[in-house]
């Protein structure tokens, strides 16, 4: 039964990210905590986000605009590196709050609470009609590389504020879909390497028919969001990733991710 769901929940939000730049791993890491431990479905979750993205790489990576990448991927990596290490050296913090509702307690941390503020911030200016012509300018890029980077490797929650800074960088919609794709693999691979440190490989070698199966369905996704890509604008784009972190900054300040 969680082959299945897995599969399916990595298939179809593979084909929404795709043009998003980030929510594969926000979505499909509660759905493995369904069936394995939080740190294992953290893991395993990871495995599948950064061979998507290698793939994703060989599809779209060649769209990536070369002196974005460098404003902003070089910040992202340095800082994706010393957030995690923070991340692994910090006591577990204590929950702003907490609050029941069904039955159920929901605790709102610290940096979770931060992010969602800055994301809603950010989605607003793609949706009120003066920030909509807003463009960062290129000297802003590597603010929001560090940005993205340093929460990334704190909390995992880095393509959201990626795309927030990239969409409004005057990029096409390839070269903005290549150019998250290269940072996000880069990403992937340096916080990942700095959390293998304290992984249980075990749990990764016992469950590598369903880190292959889940990763083959989220690559299928992938593919078919690039077939897709020619139907869609820029305004689509700008659009979906609003929402989407209207959505998320939501769910993070609720603590329900």
């Amino acid at each position: 039964m969680e082959y299945i769901l897995i599969c399916i929940v990595a298939f179809l939000v593979a084909i929404l990210t795709f043009f998003s730049g980030f929510g594969l791993g926000t979505i499909l890491t509660p759905v493995f905590m369904l069936f394995f431990p939080v740190e294992l479905a953290i893991a395993l979750t990871g495995v599948v986000h950064f061979f998507n993205n290698v793939f994703k790489i060989f599809l779209v990576g060649r769209k990536a605009d070369k002196g974005v990448l460098l404003r902003f991927g070089i910040p992202a990596v340095i800082f994706s590196f010393i957030g995690a290490w923070v991340l692994l050296r910090i006591p577990d913090a204590q929950p702003l709050f907490e609050y029941e509702m069904f039955g159920k307690t929901f605790f709102v941390f610290p940096v979770k609470f931060v992010i969602s503020m800055l994301l809603l911030i950010f989605a607003s200016w793609d949706l009120i009609p003066y920030f909509q012509r807003l463009q960062f300018g290129k000297d802003k890029l590597p603010i929001g590389g560090m940005l993205s980077g340093f929460f990334g490797g704190l909390s995992g929650n880095q393509g959201a504020l990626r795309s927030a800074f990239l969409i409004k960088a005057g990029l096409t919609k390839e070269a903005f879909i290549g150019t998250a794709v290269v940072v996000s693999t880069f990403v992937d691979f340096t916080r990942l390497s700095v959390y293998a440190t304290r992984m249980d490989q075990s749990g990764l070698t016992d469950n590598l028919v369903l880190v292959i199966s889940a990763t083959l369905s989220a690559v299928a996704g992938a593919y078919l969001g690039l077939k897709l890509l020619k139907k869609v604008t820029l305004k689509f784009l700008q659009i979906t990733v609003a929402i989407m972190l209207i959505l998320l900054s939501l769910a993070l300040g609720a603590g329900l991710l």
